[in-house]
């Protein structure tokens, strides 16, 4: 039986160097790239995504558009690791822990977009809670995320990495309040208004914090910190990639490290609270390169090819 082929288009970029960098030493499929200098020849290209049973396009957002109408040979399946198709119809979000139904369609999907880094640990928080009825979809949410530099892309690790010295400590970014994750969240979390989402890169490579407060007294009668806690940690106690830190265990916490999980596709959730203030803060805490970005889409892979468990595992 022949080896499934799984063309990296993009592999030169952050996310698509750690997909090849985390399957260049499997068995079991045929790894392929296209070499330096066919990398932007349209006809090699078309021919690679063409050729191959599994595409994973790592690339701009128009490039990756630009990709997707190549494909001519409907055999081929993709999974697109940019913003182009999250919201589009006819494609399926490659966030197995979702909702239990997520992993199923995964596998049978022809056509997978990669979740942004940010909406993974947004919608992993607040999807179960709207679901059950502990967060009104019209909640009026702050979101707030620091990632490290390499989410900006090429152009900000260079400037971190070859000019430290020019590079900013910390900054905010997406003050006019429409950042393109923000459809997104809305859409998958079940969220009837946008979220505010404020955004920002420190001086570090990877690794995320998110944060969502919320006040107890906009929350429906029962939904105080216990119960949300208990809601998340029903909703991924059989995932293999998605924890709950015990309410025992967050307490005891004074920080959070948001390189706590890098180089891994794994991502742990919490709920902090202040009960006489009534503030509740929900967070997360993943890699942007892990589970926000190239561990997700070699989950996903995994899960295409029939070779992962999913999320129960």
């Amino acid at each position: 039986m022949a080896l499934p082929r799984i063309f990296i288009d993009g592999d030169q970029g952050t996310t698509g160097l750690q997909i090849h960098e985390r399957l260049r030493e499997r068995t079991g499929i045929l790894l392929q790239t296209l070499p330096g200098a066919q990398r932007k020849d349209k006809p090699r290209r078309a021919e690679a995504l063409n050729n191959c049973d599994i595409a994973i396009l790592c690339l701009p957002d128009d490039a990756a558009r630009e990709a997707v109408a190549m494909v001519e040979n409907s055999s081929v399946r993709v999974i697109d690791a940019s913003s182009a198709h999250r919201i589009e119809p006819g494609w399926t979000y490659g966030f197995p822990e979702m909702s239990p139904e997520q992993t199923d369609e995964i596998r049978r999907a022809s056509r997978i977009t990669n979740p942004g880094c940010y909406p993974t640990g947004a919608i992993g928080l607040l999807r179960p809670l709207v679901e059950a009825g502990l967060l009104p979809p019209d909640y009026p949410l702050s979101i707030h995320a620091v990632s490290g530099y390499s989410g900006g892309g090429r152009a900000v690790v260079d400037l971190h990495e070859a000019d430290p010295g020019h590079a900013p400590a910390f900054q905010v970014y997406g003050l006019g309040l429409k950042h393109k994750h923000v459809p997104e969240i809305q859409r998958y979390a079940g969220l009837s208004a946008p979220p505010v989402f404020v955004p920002a890169y420190a001086a570090y490579r990877q690794g995320i914090v998110l944060s969502v407060p919320l006040q107890r007294r906009l929350l429906p009668p029962g939904a105080d910190a216990p119960a949300l806690h208990a809601c998340l940690a029903r909703r991924y106690a059989r995932s293999k990639h998605v924890r709950v830190l015990p309410l025992v265990a967050s307490s005891a916490l004074e920080r959070l490290d948001p390189q706590h999980l890098n180089a891994t596709n794994d991502m742990e959730l919490a709920v902090f609270s202040n009960p006489e203030s009534g503030h509740v803060l929900l967070t997360a805490v993943f890699d942007n390169l892990g589970k926000g970005a190239a561990g997700a889409a070699v989950q996903n892979l995994d899960l295409m090819l029939g070779l992962g468990p999913g999320d129960a595992a």
